[in-house]
């Protein structure tokens, strides 16, 4: 078990779940049924991601990586190929009890996921290749929760894409270094992340608390005139919370990703590089959590928040690289 834990990468297993809740925060209501279908369907696209490319990458890991667990013996290349199928049948049947357009995206996810592995990986299109799949498991949590939804999860799903484009370009350089220019565009990157999701906060508590006067009612008085009654003022309790929390996932995601980043282009060696790529992953877990926060699911980013400790312990016995 210990040796499938390592193949499937189970300490960034944790970032799976956000993905799915943040799209049922963009289309306004709390996760459903379709939303938990999406979820179990995103883990097991995500395992089979794992699984298929360790097969397809086992002779190159058998230089650099030889104690992965393919090139050291301890998992058959039959097996982890076999597991890569059967996870992707799963994950399909899953999206399907949740609807068609769910169902739609997950093929669509899961042949992203296998072009990557097999073919794009290596290439310029790898990147977005490994984006648009983080941007799709996205918008697969959105339509499981409510079907026409696409449009209000994009923007989420955009955000989410380009912290993912910028991790996988740092990822291409983790067994050999030698490169400072994909982490310091990462950083630029995460910084501009960051920036955005604060600000949406901002501007929401300002249109819901602040700016014009509320306007005025009318009823009538004792004498049949009619006397204005002014609105009953905004709350800001809701709004300040979900800014409160935005601003605080936002902080956590740029805490997260930045100093790894920083270190691995002060200094791109193999260690430092694998370093960043590592807080890049576990970043994606306060980004979703800003996501959903910005989306006004308070409950769905704590409950995101919550599973970055987790993945953090268990980081420290199983890599996410």
């Amino acid at each position: 078990m210990w040796d499938w834990a390592e193949l499937f990468r189970v300490s960034a297993l944790f970032t799976v779940p956000g993905d799915a809740l943040a799209g049922a925060a963009a289309t306004g209501r709390g996760p459903g049924r379709g939303t938990f279908l999406a979820i179990g369907s995103s883990l097991c696209l995500y395992h089979a991601g794992m699984a298929l490319n360790d097969w397809a990458d086992r002779d190159e890991d058998a230089v650099d990586r030889p104690h992965r667990p393919l090139p050291s013996g301890r998992i058959s290349p039959a097996a982890a190929l076999t597991a890569a199928g059967a996870l992707t049948a799963t994950g399909l049947a899953l999206a399907a009890r949740a609807g068609r357009a769910p169902l739609a995206l997950a093929t669509t996810l899961a042949a992203t996921v296998w072009a990557y592995d097999l073919r794009l990986k290596h290439t310029v299109a790898g990147p977005a290749a490994m984006a648009t799949a983080r941007a799709l498991d996205l918008v697969l949590g959105a339509t499981a929760t409510r079907p026409r939804a696409l449009a209000a999860a994009l923007p989420h799903a955009a955000l989410l894409g380009a912290h993912t484009y910028a991790v996988t370009t740092v990822s291409r350089n983790e067994t050999r270094g030698g490169s400072s220019t994909a982490p310091l565009a990462a950083l630029v990157t995460t910084t501009a992340i960051a920036a955005v999701t604060t600000d949406a906060a901002r501007t929401l508590r300002r249109l819901r608390t602040s700016g014009r006067p509320p306007a005025a009612t009318t009823r009538h008085g004792a004498g049949g005139g009619r006397r204005a009654r002014p609105a009953a003022p905004p709350t800001a309790g809701p709004p300040e919370l979900l800014h409160a929390m935005t601003a605080l996932a936002s902080a956590v995601y740029a805490g997260t990703a930045l100093t790894p980043y920083l270190h691995a282009a002060l200094n791109p060696s193999p260690p430092l590089t694998q370093r960043a790529v590592g807080g890049g992953i576990r970043a994606m877990i306060p980004l979703q959590a800003a996501l959903a926060a910005r989306s006004g699911s308070g409950a769905s980013a704590v409950a995101v928040l919550a599973l970055g400790p987790v993945a953090r312990r268990i980081a420290r016995k199983v890599s996410p690289t």
